[in-house]
């Protein structure tokens, strides 16, 4: 039987493992590739690609516009990773979640995490990325935004598919499609892999199981 303060270890372990990873990934691109630089995955296959670009804002790409918007998403980004540890810590020592659960939300921590670290220190530490340059490592303070104005770093391209929709087609009739179009990093996998796995497996969890004490005090 595994104790709940192994549990929390175990939990930790496993988001520093995860982080260590993705920030390994964004290092080597930030360092090695210009924006807007691609590199097939497999061979001269297109559909998968290392393909760099910086975003200022959510998942994916998205973005709220201007200082203001970018503050907002960082300060966002921290009451969520608060907010995320604690529930995992409730999970741990109250609800005694099943492992499924509890790896689902390190995937999540681990993902509101590394796309923080992104924000909030690689304009300090990095020299600014371009499509004719590639960054480098400066002393810290010394880099193209301030604290909590840095970029997050995306890198996995799919277009699997793409195609001009016929004329016939409703709304978009005549208009490229492309499958997959996001570009996302590491970070942005682990968060959709991990809220997709508690959805799909552990649905039964959040809507049967209740915490100790209010299952003894309804008995």
């Amino acid at each position: 039987m595994i104790s709940d303060r192994n549990k929390k270890w175990i939990i930790a372990g496993l988001v520093v493992v995860l982080l260590v990873i993705d920030q390994a990934i964004k290092f080597y691109v930030k360092l090695h590739m210009m924006i807007g630089e691609s590199i097939p995955m497999f061979g001269h296959s297109q559909w998968a690609q290392i393909l760099f670009i910086e975003n200022n804002g959510m998942a994916f790409g998205m973005q709220l516009g201007g200082v203001a918007g970018k503050l907002f998403l960082s300060l966002f980004r921290l009451v969520l990773i608060g907010l995320i540890i604690w529930y995992i810590n409730v999970l741990i020592t109250k609800r005694k979640a099943p492992w499924g659960v509890l790896i689902g939300g390190a995937l999540i921590l681990m993902g509101a995490i590394g796309n923080m670290i992104d924000s909030t220190f690689y304009g300090k530490i990095f020299s600014q990325s371009s499509y004719t340059n590639v960054a480098s490592l400066v002393p810290f303070g010394n880099g193209y935004a301030p604290l909590l104005c840095g970029k997050v770093v995306d890198m996995f391209y799919f277009p699997v598919y793409h195609a001009v929709l016929p004329s016939w087609f409703p709304f978009w009739g005549g208009e490229d499609f492309e499958f997959f179009r996001p570009i996302f990093n590491f970070s942005d996998a682990c968060i959709s892999c991990g809220v997709l796995y508690l959805i799909i497996f552990q649905y039964r969890f959040f809507s049967t199981s209740k915490p100790k004490e209010e299952s003894a005090k309804e008995s």
